[in-house]
Protein backbone atom coordinates (compact mmCIF):
# COMPACT_ATOMS: atom_id res chain seq x y z
CA UNK A 1 0.00 0.00 0.00
CA UNK A 2 1.18 3.48 -0.85
CA UNK A 3 0.91 5.48 2.33
CA UNK A 4 0.94 9.67 1.98
CA UNK A 5 1.18 11.96 4.64
CA UNK A 6 -0.46 15.11 4.22
CA UNK A 7 -0.21 18.84 5.87
CA UNK A 8 -2.54 21.42 6.05
CA UNK A 9 -1.98 25.66 6.25
CA UNK A 10 -3.66 28.06 7.60
CA UNK A 11 -7.36 27.92 7.57
CA UNK A 12 -6.98 23.92 9.68
CA UNK A 13 -6.14 25.99 13.24
CA UNK A 14 -8.52 25.68 16.15
CA UNK A 15 -8.86 26.73 19.50
CA UNK A 16 -7.38 23.48 21.56
CA UNK A 17 -5.18 21.70 19.33
CA UNK A 18 -2.30 22.28 21.24
CA UNK A 19 -4.26 20.41 24.55
CA UNK A 20 -4.91 17.65 22.19
CA UNK A 21 -1.14 16.72 21.90
CA UNK A 22 -0.13 18.02 25.44
CA UNK A 23 1.08 14.01 26.58
CA UNK A 24 3.58 13.71 23.74
CA UNK A 25 6.68 13.79 23.75
CA UNK A 26 8.53 17.27 23.22
CA UNK A 27 5.44 19.14 23.20
CA UNK A 28 6.46 21.09 26.07
CA UNK A 29 9.91 21.81 25.09
CA UNK A 30 9.39 22.35 21.86
CA UNK A 31 6.36 24.79 22.13
CA UNK A 32 8.71 26.18 24.64
CA UNK A 33 11.20 27.02 22.15
CA UNK A 34 9.21 28.70 19.69
CA UNK A 35 7.42 30.66 22.28
CA UNK A 36 11.23 32.22 22.78
CA UNK A 37 11.87 33.15 19.28
CA UNK A 38 8.55 34.43 18.34
CA UNK A 39 8.40 35.97 21.69
CA UNK A 40 5.13 34.87 22.67
CA UNK A 41 3.45 32.22 24.63
CA UNK A 42 2.32 29.85 22.04
CA UNK A 43 0.91 27.23 24.28
CA UNK A 44 -1.56 29.81 25.51
CA UNK A 45 -3.11 31.12 22.42
CA UNK A 46 -3.82 27.78 20.73
CA UNK A 47 -6.08 27.82 23.94
CA UNK A 48 -7.50 31.06 24.22
CA UNK A 49 -11.04 30.92 23.93
CA UNK A 50 -11.91 34.60 24.24
CA UNK A 51 -11.54 37.68 21.77
CA UNK A 52 -7.84 38.82 22.08
CA UNK A 53 -7.19 42.37 22.96
CA UNK A 54 -3.70 41.92 21.37
CA UNK A 55 -3.89 40.68 17.75
CA UNK A 56 -0.08 39.18 18.46
CA UNK A 57 -2.09 37.00 21.04
CA UNK A 58 -4.70 36.08 18.60
CA UNK A 59 -4.27 32.58 17.04
CA UNK A 60 -5.82 33.54 13.48
CA UNK A 61 -2.78 36.22 13.19
CA UNK A 62 -0.34 35.13 10.42
CA UNK A 63 2.50 35.38 12.61
CA UNK A 64 1.01 32.92 15.47
CA UNK A 65 -1.07 30.56 12.88
CA UNK A 66 1.76 29.22 11.04
CA UNK A 67 4.13 28.96 13.46
CA UNK A 68 1.17 27.12 15.80
CA UNK A 69 0.20 24.84 12.98
CA UNK A 70 3.49 23.59 12.27
CA UNK A 71 4.45 22.60 15.82
CA UNK A 72 1.10 21.02 16.49
CA UNK A 73 1.93 19.04 12.88
CA UNK A 74 5.29 17.97 13.74
CA UNK A 75 4.99 16.85 17.25
CA UNK A 76 2.37 14.76 15.79
CA UNK A 77 4.71 13.08 12.74
CA UNK A 78 7.47 12.64 15.01
CA UNK A 79 5.31 10.60 17.19
CA UNK A 80 3.78 8.62 14.45
CA UNK A 81 7.33 7.67 13.43
CA UNK A 82 7.94 6.82 17.01
CA UNK A 83 5.66 3.98 17.04
CA UNK A 84 6.90 2.49 13.60
CA UNK A 85 4.89 4.62 11.02
CA UNK A 86 6.50 5.57 7.67
CA UNK A 87 4.86 7.24 4.51
CA UNK A 88 5.52 6.24 0.53
CA UNK A 89 5.58 9.91 0.41
CA UNK A 90 4.48 13.28 1.97
CA UNK A 91 3.08 16.24 1.03
CA UNK A 92 1.75 19.60 2.27
CA UNK A 93 -0.94 22.68 1.64
CA UNK A 94 1.28 26.12 1.48
CA UNK A 95 2.43 26.32 5.23
CA UNK A 96 2.53 22.55 5.18
CA UNK A 97 4.35 22.31 2.52
CA UNK A 98 7.29 23.14 5.17
CA UNK A 99 6.36 20.47 7.84
CA UNK A 100 6.31 18.34 4.72
CA UNK A 101 9.93 19.13 4.40
CA UNK A 102 10.73 18.38 8.04
CA UNK A 103 8.91 15.19 8.03
CA UNK A 104 11.15 14.07 5.19
CA UNK A 105 14.73 14.97 7.17
CA UNK A 106 15.15 18.13 4.69
CA UNK A 107 14.98 20.66 7.65
CA UNK A 108 15.89 20.40 11.26
CA UNK A 109 12.95 21.60 13.81
CA UNK A 110 15.10 24.91 14.51
CA UNK A 111 15.37 25.26 11.00
CA UNK A 112 11.88 25.25 10.75
CA UNK A 113 11.28 27.67 13.42
CA UNK A 114 13.77 30.12 12.29
CA UNK A 115 11.78 29.91 8.61
CA UNK A 116 8.69 30.06 9.50
CA UNK A 117 9.19 33.19 11.56
CA UNK A 118 10.44 35.09 8.50
CA UNK A 119 7.88 33.09 6.19
CA UNK A 120 5.04 34.46 8.33
CA UNK A 121 6.51 37.86 9.05
CA UNK A 122 6.72 38.44 5.36
CA UNK A 123 3.25 37.95 4.39
CA UNK A 124 1.96 39.49 7.74
CA UNK A 125 3.39 42.48 5.75
CA UNK A 126 2.43 41.71 2.31
CA UNK A 127 -0.61 44.32 2.66
CA UNK A 128 -2.01 44.35 -0.84
CA UNK A 129 -4.60 42.33 -2.85
CA UNK A 130 -6.87 39.96 -0.60
CA UNK A 131 -8.58 36.45 -1.35
CA UNK A 132 -11.71 34.85 -1.52
CA UNK A 133 -12.77 31.09 -1.47
CA UNK A 134 -15.26 29.90 -4.53
CA UNK A 135 -17.39 26.91 -3.94
CA UNK A 136 -19.61 25.01 -6.50
CA UNK A 137 -18.80 26.50 -9.87
CA UNK A 138 -18.08 25.93 -13.65
CA UNK A 139 -14.38 25.26 -14.29
CA UNK A 140 -14.74 26.52 -17.88
CA UNK A 141 -15.93 29.77 -16.59
CA UNK A 142 -13.78 30.47 -13.73
CA UNK A 143 -10.69 30.19 -16.26
CA UNK A 144 -12.46 32.80 -18.66
CA UNK A 145 -12.65 34.96 -16.42
CA UNK A 146 -9.60 34.84 -14.33
CA UNK A 147 -7.63 35.05 -18.24
CA UNK A 148 -10.41 38.76 -19.16
CA UNK A 149 -9.78 40.51 -15.46
CA UNK A 150 -6.32 41.90 -14.44
CA UNK A 151 -5.19 41.78 -10.94
CA UNK A 152 -6.61 37.92 -10.07
CA UNK A 153 -5.08 34.54 -9.99
CA UNK A 154 -6.15 30.89 -8.95
CA UNK A 155 -4.25 30.80 -5.68
CA UNK A 156 -5.00 27.25 -3.93
CA UNK A 157 -6.76 25.27 -6.75
CA UNK A 158 -7.90 22.77 -3.95
CA UNK A 159 -10.64 20.65 -5.68
CA UNK A 160 -13.00 20.85 -9.00
CA UNK A 161 -15.21 22.47 -6.82
CA UNK A 162 -13.29 24.72 -4.54
CA UNK A 163 -10.50 27.45 -5.13
CA UNK A 164 -9.07 30.59 -3.62
CA UNK A 165 -8.34 33.40 -5.50
CA UNK A 166 -5.84 36.33 -4.70
CA UNK A 167 -5.85 39.53 -5.77
CA UNK A 168 -6.84 43.18 -6.17
CA UNK A 169 -10.05 43.48 -3.74
CA UNK A 170 -11.64 45.48 -7.32
CA UNK A 171 -10.81 42.45 -9.40
CA UNK A 172 -12.04 40.28 -7.12
CA UNK A 173 -15.00 42.24 -6.50
CA UNK A 174 -15.87 42.08 -10.65
CA UNK A 175 -15.60 38.50 -10.56
CA UNK A 176 -17.96 38.05 -7.50
CA UNK A 177 -20.70 39.73 -10.04
CA UNK A 178 -20.22 37.85 -12.87
CA UNK A 179 -19.42 34.51 -11.92
CA UNK A 180 -22.38 31.89 -11.01
CA UNK A 181 -21.38 29.65 -7.83
CA UNK A 182 -22.97 28.42 -4.71
CA UNK A 183 -20.37 30.26 -2.49
CA UNK A 184 -18.46 33.14 -3.16
CA UNK A 185 -16.40 34.44 0.29
CA UNK A 186 -13.98 37.13 0.74
CA UNK A 187 -11.31 35.78 3.32
CA UNK A 188 -9.88 37.98 6.32
CA UNK A 189 -6.29 37.68 5.38
CA UNK A 190 -3.58 40.33 5.31
CA UNK A 191 -2.46 39.95 1.30
CA UNK A 192 -2.70 38.50 -1.66
CA UNK A 193 -0.95 35.48 -0.80
CA UNK A 194 0.25 33.09 -3.58
CA UNK A 195 0.13 35.37 -6.21
CA UNK A 196 2.47 38.04 -7.90
CA UNK A 197 1.18 40.37 -5.32
CA UNK A 198 3.82 38.56 -2.91
CA UNK A 199 6.76 38.99 -5.67
CA UNK A 200 8.28 41.56 -3.14
CA UNK A 201 8.32 39.17 -0.41
CA UNK A 202 9.09 35.81 -2.17
CA UNK A 203 12.44 37.53 -3.20
CA UNK A 204 13.07 38.12 0.43
CA UNK A 205 12.30 35.31 1.23
CA UNK A 206 13.98 33.48 -1.00
CA UNK A 207 17.31 35.25 -0.25
CA UNK A 208 16.46 33.74 3.02
CA UNK A 209 16.77 30.49 1.76
CA UNK A 210 19.87 30.94 0.37
CA UNK A 211 21.37 30.54 3.70
CA UNK A 212 19.45 27.66 4.55
CA UNK A 213 20.62 23.83 3.85
CA UNK A 214 18.22 21.60 1.99
CA UNK A 215 19.41 17.79 2.83
CA UNK A 216 18.63 14.71 0.60
CA UNK A 217 14.56 14.05 1.91
CA UNK A 218 14.48 10.38 3.49
CA UNK A 219 11.49 9.76 1.30
CA UNK A 220 9.83 12.08 -2.07
CA UNK A 221 8.12 14.97 -1.62
CA UNK A 222 5.52 16.67 -3.66
CA UNK A 223 5.83 20.34 -3.74
CA UNK A 224 3.00 23.18 -4.34
CA UNK A 225 4.74 24.67 -7.01
CA UNK A 226 5.43 21.89 -9.21
CA UNK A 227 3.15 18.65 -7.91
CA UNK A 228 5.87 15.83 -8.95
CA UNK A 229 7.11 13.43 -6.71
CA UNK A 230 11.28 14.73 -6.05
CA UNK A 231 14.17 13.72 -3.92
CA UNK A 232 16.54 16.58 -5.35
CA UNK A 233 17.62 18.80 -2.49
CA UNK A 234 18.32 21.56 -5.04
CA UNK A 235 15.19 21.49 -6.90
CA UNK A 236 12.99 21.18 -3.55
CA UNK A 237 14.52 24.74 -2.95
CA UNK A 238 13.64 25.79 -5.90
CA UNK A 239 10.02 25.08 -5.74
CA UNK A 240 9.96 26.88 -2.13
CA UNK A 241 11.39 29.93 -3.26
CA UNK A 242 8.65 29.82 -6.15
CA UNK A 243 5.96 28.45 -3.50
CA UNK A 244 4.95 31.94 -2.12
CA UNK A 245 4.12 34.10 -5.14
CA UNK A 246 2.48 31.24 -7.07
CA UNK A 247 -0.31 29.16 -6.24
CA UNK A 248 -0.92 26.12 -4.64
CA UNK A 249 -1.74 23.49 -6.87
CA UNK A 250 -3.27 20.69 -4.43
CA UNK A 251 -6.21 19.31 -6.71
CA UNK A 252 -2.91 18.07 -9.37
CA UNK A 253 -1.51 17.01 -5.73
CA UNK A 254 -4.49 14.70 -4.99
CA UNK A 255 -4.86 13.53 -9.05
CA UNK A 256 -1.30 12.15 -8.94
CA UNK A 257 -1.77 10.26 -5.41
CA UNK A 258 -4.90 8.70 -7.40
CA UNK A 259 -2.97 6.99 -9.79
CA UNK A 260 -1.77 4.62 -6.74
CA UNK A 261 -4.36 1.87 -7.08
CA UNK A 262 -3.86 0.88 -3.34
CA UNK A 263 -3.13 4.88 -2.04
CA UNK A 264 -3.79 5.84 1.81
CA UNK A 265 -3.57 9.39 2.91
CA UNK A 266 -2.72 10.22 6.06
CA UNK A 267 -4.07 13.93 7.28
CA UNK A 268 -1.75 14.83 10.21
CA UNK A 269 -2.70 18.25 12.12
CA UNK A 270 -5.72 19.71 14.01
CA UNK A 271 -8.36 19.42 11.37
CA UNK A 272 -9.57 17.18 8.30
CA UNK A 273 -9.54 20.07 5.78
CA UNK A 274 -7.03 18.05 3.58
CA UNK A 275 -8.68 14.76 4.42
CA UNK A 276 -12.37 16.58 3.32
CA UNK A 277 -11.11 17.51 0.28
CA UNK A 278 -9.52 13.91 -0.48
CA UNK A 279 -13.08 12.52 -0.02
CA UNK A 280 -14.95 15.17 -2.32
CA UNK A 281 -12.45 15.05 -5.58
CA UNK A 282 -11.25 11.44 -5.12
CA UNK A 283 -12.65 8.04 -5.34
CA UNK A 284 -12.34 4.14 -3.63
CA UNK A 285 -9.43 6.15 -1.45
CA UNK A 286 -8.61 5.24 2.30
CA UNK A 287 -8.33 8.61 4.18
CA UNK A 288 -7.80 8.96 8.21
CA UNK A 289 -6.55 11.82 10.31
CA UNK A 290 -4.09 12.26 13.27
CA UNK A 291 -4.74 14.70 15.27
CA UNK A 292 -4.63 14.02 19.16
CA UNK A 293 -2.33 12.05 21.35
CA UNK A 294 -5.59 9.77 21.72
CA UNK A 295 -4.77 8.63 17.95
CA UNK A 296 -1.56 7.67 17.37
CA UNK A 297 -2.27 5.12 14.57
CA UNK A 298 -3.93 4.52 11.26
Amino acid sequence: MTIAWVFPGQGSQKIGMAKQIENLPNTKERFSYASEVFERNLSEICELNSEPKNPLSDLNNTSNTQICLFLVESILLDALKDNGFQPTYVAGHSLGEITALYCADVFSFEDCVSLIKVRSQLMLNASRGSMAAVIGFDRNQLDSLVKKIDDIVIANDNSSSQVVLSGSNEALDILSREIACKRFLKLNVSGAFHSPFMNEPSEKFSEYLKDIKFRNPSFPVISNYEPSLCSDPNELKIRLENQMCNGVRWRETMDLMAKNSDLHIVEIGPSNVLGGLGKRHLKDVKISQVSSSDQITY
